[in-house]
Order: structure tokens, then sequence, then C-alpha cells
């Protein structure tokens, strides 16, 4: 039976790339978004949908459509919508900090919910969520998101303990700063200091080895995408915290 990926955010960046990748693997690809999927238009292997994943209903909905195209089976679900605040905290505004929270958030546990079922009958199958660099230390400049990204990253290596009984393996992506319309608007110190490096493609193509190709007797659960959060991720990992957070600010700031 031909293997199958659902996708949020998949009108644009990463996720149409992603979705795209897996389409041309051979994969029958969902791609939903609260926005028209227009580039899929005529691809045999994409199905498109409407989902706000702030929504619990449409969850159920977008899923047991798509599904009905699979058998109820789905090999591979990939929480990739997201939203993103940049500048100082006591900024921002507090209905933009309500929306982000609800789809960084909100979002990935409806997912979790609602995918469940499809991904328990679904041999080998996977759960990934959209993690970033700011998950693994706080960024300024981005903190509300930053914290999202944490979330995110506890909830995966939580579900990965839990639903290792139902065969279900759970992992995120870790990006950097990603040339996507996103970003387009965004300028912090970070991103002028460390530059946007990767596009869509990039992680596209990491996600499908994250998903291809990995022991599932010691599988990875975060992946960090370019040369720059390897080595975040990897100094994070044997790095005294506090040491971190140092060349974390210097990251950002520099010599301030």
């Amino acid at each position: 039976m031909q293997k199958s990926i659902f996708i949020t955010g998949a009108a644009r960046g990463i996720g149409q790339a992603t979705a795209e990748l897996f389409a041309r693997k051979g994969y029958l690809v969902g791609a939903y978004d609260v926005a028209p999927v227009e580039w899929a238009e005529g691809n045999p292997n994409v199905i498109t949908g409407t989902l706000d994943v702030t929504d619990r209903d449409q969850w159920d909905e977008a899923l047991a459509e798509f599904t009905s195209h699979t058998g109820g089976q789905l090999n591979i679900l990939f929480n990739n919508a997201g939203l993103l605040i940049d500048g100082p905290f006591l900024d921002a505004d507090e209905k933009r900090e309500e929306a982000l929270i609800d789809v960084n958030v909100k979002g990935i546990t409806y997912s979790a919910h609602a995918a469940f079922p499809y991904l328990q009958r679904t041999p080998k199958s996977q759960f990934v969520s959209m993690g970033s660099a700011a998950g693994i230390v706080g960024t300024p400049d981005m903190a509300l998101y930053s914290a999202s990204k944490f979330a995110i990253r506890g909830l995966t290596e939580a579900l990965g303990i839990e639903w290792k009984k139902y065969d279900i393996r759970v992992l995120d992506m870790m990006p950097l700063y990603v040339k996507t319309p996103m970003l387009e608007n965004v300028e912090t110190q970070g991103t002028r200091r460390m530059g946007v490096r990767i596009g869509p493609e990039d992680v596209a193509h990491e996600m499908w080895k994250a998903t291809h190709g990995i022991s599932r007797y010691f599988p990875m659960q975060h992946f960090p995408v370019g040369l720059q959060t390897r080595i975040l991720y990897l100094g994070s990992q044997f790095t005294p915290n506090f040491i971190v957070r140092f060349v974390n600010r210097l990251l950002v700031y520099g010599f301030k």
C-alpha cells in the first residue's frame, strides 16, 4: 500500500517543500492549511484540504477525510504549522501571544489526540513536530516563540516514551533561521549576527532523512538542521548550562 504523510501548514514554506519532496518519493501526501494549497493542483499524489490547527473538530474531520484514501492508516503526521513573534517580550501584543500559543502548542496537542488512532493502527508510524533551535536554548527577542518550542521538545520526549509500546516513533526537527515567508519581516539581533542560511528544501531533506533509515532500537528524537544548530545542540548536551547561556548571549548580542 502507498505510504502516507499528513502535513499541516502546507501552503508554503517548509510545509510545501516537504510535501513536494514526499510526493516525488511516492507518498500520498495530505497537504492541509488554513490558506488554499494552490501549488498542489493537478498532483495525483497530493490531497489538499483546509485545517485550522487550533480547532479540535477540524482535526478530526481533516484526518478522517485524508485517511479515507489510505485505508485508515497514517505513516507520518508532520506538525509544521506555526506562528512567530519577534521583538522584546514586553512589547508583544497579548492577542498575538495567545494566537501563538494556540497554534504552536495547543495545535500540537490536538494533533496528538486526533492522530493517535490512525498512527496506532499503522505499523512503524511516526509523529513529527517542527521544533526549533529556539527549543535548545532560550532565544531573546523571540521569548514566547522559544517557550513554545521548548514545549514541543518536552512533549516529544514524553510521548516518545509513552507511545513506544504502540510502535509510534516521536521526533522533532530543529532548524535555526529558515528562509520562509514567516521570517520575511523578522529582524532581530540573532538573525543579523547569525544570518538566515538554510531554506525550506534543506529542512525537507533533513525531514526525509530523519524519518527513513533510522534505527528503531536506538532512535534519535531531536534532529538539528544546519551546521549552526548541530553545534549548538551538541554543545548543549555536553556543556554546563551556565556556559551554554553565556555562548547563547554572545551569539545574539556579541560582547555587550
